[in-house]
């Protein structure tokens, strides 16, 4: 009897949580992450955003090395194609600077570039639970994020929020 009881509640327990809804902001601890720029300056991700204040972001968190951001890459390609108003923000968390500059080049990433120096459990990363990458976002144009997270190029999700 105390097997199902227990089962039960947990059941019931299971059943009734609500998981969180994904931010809309955010966090300041994330906002003050620094990046490192192509050119080597160091800036905060509050200031990527100001730069672009009034238009809509597309945010992909990848790295040089990794196998499924670059079969993701062709989809992405079609994306920039179709939304070209659109601004295309990439954070790397390539292990370094030099690959992370090779695999720009190499895979002809186009948007603006930054190095997550923080890496995968910095505020940045921790802000978004980071655990696989790619990892996209959607960013309108107030600030707002739109869609916190997918993890495939490929996702509908991306192109509703665009």
């Amino acid at each position: 009897m105390k097997t199902y009881t227990f089962l039960l509640l947990s059941l019931i327990s299971l059943l009734s949580c609500k998981s969180a809804p994904d931010p809309t902001e955010f966090s300041e601890a994330a906002l003050n992450d620094t990046f490192i720029t192509l050119e080597g300056a160091s800036v905060s991700f509050e200031d990527i955003l100001a730069k672009h204040e009034g238009e809509t972001l597309f945010i992909e968190v990848w790295a040089s090395w990794c196998g499924d951001c670059l079969k993701g890459m062709p989809a992405v390609k079609e994306i920039q194609e179709e939304y070209p108003d659109v601004t295309y923000v990439f954070l790397s968390l390539d292990r370094g600077q030099d690959a992370w500059k090779k695999g720009i080049k190499k895979h002809q990433v186009n948007g603006e570039h930054y190095f997550m120096q923080s890496g995968w459990k910095g505020p940045f990363g921790n802000f978004l639970d980071l655990d696989w990458i790619p990892r996209y976002l959607v960013v309108d144009k107030t600030g707002h994020i739109k869609l916190y997270n997918a993890e495939k190029a490929t996702d509908e999700r991306i192109k509703q929020n665009l």
